[in-house]
C-alpha cells in the first residue's frame, strides 16, 4: 500500500507541475491602470479616458484608460480584475460612444455583474442611450414635426407609421439576428438584416428599435460591447451581460468577447435582445480559451476557438485588414473621429438644405464585388433612407483601394449615416 500511496502522491506532484508549466497566454497588458477591484456598484466614467495610442503606459491617469480613436475603443490595461459579489460594474459612455476593452496580465474574476445593457426607451423627443459601442435608440412621436423614427446603427429598427396600431409596421434592432418586426394585415416592415461577424473584430455593439408614431413610445438602445482579454483564468461566477433595452422596438443585444488561459465559473454570460411590442435580436459572444470549465451555455450560443497554450491572440484587426470610412458627404470632408452629436457641441458636416446627399466611401482590402450600403437615419420625424453604393474609383490594386459612391435620401435637421461593407 505504501508503494501505490508514494505512486499516487508521484502522479499528482507531476500533474501540478505539468499545469505550472504551461504557458501563459501572450495579452498586450503592462499593468499600468492597475488592479481593479469593485465592493460597491460603480460607473466607470469613459468619457475620463486620456486619448492617446491604446499600448501607451498610463500610469500617469491610473484607472482612467485610453481612447485610441483608430481602434474606436476605450483600452483599460489592468493587473488584475475583481468584481465581488453583489456589486455591479456599469459605463459612463465616451463622447465617441466607443467599446471597452480590459487587458488584464492575471486573472479576472467576476462574482458580481458586469453590464453593458443598452437603456430603455426614453421619453420623447429624447433617445435612449447604448451601451458603450452600441447605438442609440428611437424617438417616439413628440409634437408636430417631430415624429418617430428609426433605430440607430445598421441594424436600426423601422418606426411605426402614424395612425397604425401599437406595434404594427415596425420593426426591433438587429445584430447577430434580425429583430422582430410587425405585420398588419396584407403587409408588414421587415427588420433589418444581422451584421458583423462571429470573431467580433472589429468591436461593434447592438441597434436601437424603432420608435411609435402614434404615441410617444420610443425603441429601446443596442447594448455595448466589451472584449476581456487575460492572461490567466476568467471565473464568472456573477454576471457578465449586453442585452439591449426595452422599448416600442427592442434594442438588440450587443456583443462580448472573452479570452482567457481558462474560463470557468458557473455564471450568467448573456446578449439578449431588448423586450417590448418587438423584440430586439440577439448580440454575438465569443470565447478563446485554451481550458474550459466553464458549465452554463451563454446566450446566445457562443463562437468558440481552442487556443494553444502560449499563443497569443489576435486582439486588434490586423494592419492588412479590410476597412471603410466615410471620405466625405456632399462635398465636405468627414472628420476622422465622428461624434453623431445631435446637440450643442455641433455637428461633424453642416449642410445646406438638402433632399439628397452624396456619400463617397473608401474600403481597403475589400473585393470588387463587395456590397458597400449607406444609411442615412434621421433624429427625428422620419425613416431611415438606405442606398447601395457604386464602384467609382480603384485607387490602387496593392493594397486594394476602392471608392464608392452612393446618393442618399435626407431631410431637413440632424441624421447620422453609417456605411456597412459586405464582402462576397
Amino acid at each position: 500500500m505504501k508503494t501505490m500511496i508514494r505512486l499516487m502522491t508521484c502522479a499528482v506532484v507531476a500533474t501540478m507541475s505539468m499545469e505550472a508549466a504551461r504557458a501563459s497566454l501572450n495579452i498586450p497588458s503592462d499593468g499600468s491602470d492597475g488592479a481593479l477591484v469593485i465592493a460597491e456598484d460603480t460607473v466607470i466614467d469613459l468619457s475620463q479616458a486620456v486619448t492617446s495610442n491604446w499600448d501607451a503606459n498610463n500610469s500617469a491617469n491610473v484607472g482612467k484608460g485610453i481612447y485610441d480613436s483608430n481602434k474606436w475603443a476605450v483600452v483599460f490595461k489592468y493587473s488584475s480584475v475583481t468584481i465581488q459579489a453583489g456589486a455591479t460594474v456599469t459605463f459612463k459612455n465616451h463622447a465617441s460612444r466607443a467599446p471597452v476593452v480590459w487587458l488584464v496580465q492575471g486573472d479576472v474574476t467576476i462574482n458580481g455583474t458586469v453590464s453593458l445593457d443598452g437603456q430603455n426607451a426614453q421619453p420623447s423627443p429624447w433617445l435612449a442611450e447604448p451601451g458603450p459601442g452600441g447605438f442609440r435608440g428611437a424617438s417616439g412621436y413628440y409634437a408636430f414635426g417631430a415624429d418617430a423614427t428609426s433605430g440607430f446603427g445598421m441594424g436600426g429598427g423601422h418606426p411605426g407609421p402614424n395612425g397604425t396600431p401599437y406595434g404594427w409596421q415596425m420593426a426591433a434592432g438587429s445584430y447577430g439576428s434580425a429583430g422582430g418586426f410587425g405585420t398588419s394585415p396584407g403587409s408588414g416592415v421587415p427588420a433589418s438584416a444581422p451584421y458583423g461577424n462571429p470573431s467580433i473584430i472589429p468591436l461593434l455593439g447592438g441597434s436601437g428599435g424603432g420608435g411609435e408614431s402614434g404615441a410617444n413610445y420610443g425603441g429601446g438602445a443596442g447594448a455595448g460591447v466589451i472584449l476581456v482579454a487575460c492572461t490567466g483564468t476568467i471565473t464568472i461566477s456573477g454576471e457578465i451581460r449586453a442585452n439591449g433595452g426595452s422599448g416600442t422596438g427592442g434594442g438588440s443585444g450587443g456583443a462580448i468577447r472573452l479570452v482567457a488561459d481558462a474560463l470557468s465559473g458557473s455564471g450568467v454570460v448573456q446578449a439578449k435582445g431588448g423586450i417590448g411590442a418587438l423584440t430586439g435580436g440577439l448580440g454575438r459572444i465569443r470565447i478563446e480559451r485554451v481550458v474550459n470549465t466553464f458549465t452554463p451555455e451563454p446566450i446566445p450560443a457562443p463562437s468558440v476557438v481552442v487556443l494553444s497554450a502560449g499563443a497569443t491572440p489576435v486582439i486588434w484587426l490586423p494592419t492588412n485588414g479590410p476597412t471603410v470610412r466615410i471620405v466625405s458627404i456632399e462635398g465636405k470632408s468627414a472628420p476622422a473621429d465622428p461624434r453623431a452629436e445631435f446637440g450643442a457641441i455641433g455637428a461633424d458636416i453642416v449642410l445646406p438644405q438638402v433632399t439628397n446627399v452624396t456619400v463617397v466611401v473608401e474600403t481597403t482590402v475589400a473585393e470588387d464585388a463587395s456590397t458597400v450600403t449607406a444609411r442615412a437615419t434621421p433624429r427625428s420625424n422620419g425613416n431611415f433612407s438606405e442606398r447601395v453604393a457604386s464602384l467609382t474609383q480603384v485607387v490602387s490594386e496593392d493594397p486594394k483601394v476602392i471608392r464608392w459612391t452612393a446618393n442618399v435620401p435626407v431631410s431637413d435637421g440632424y441624421a447620422a449615416i453609417q456605411v456597412k461593407v459586405v464582402r462576397p
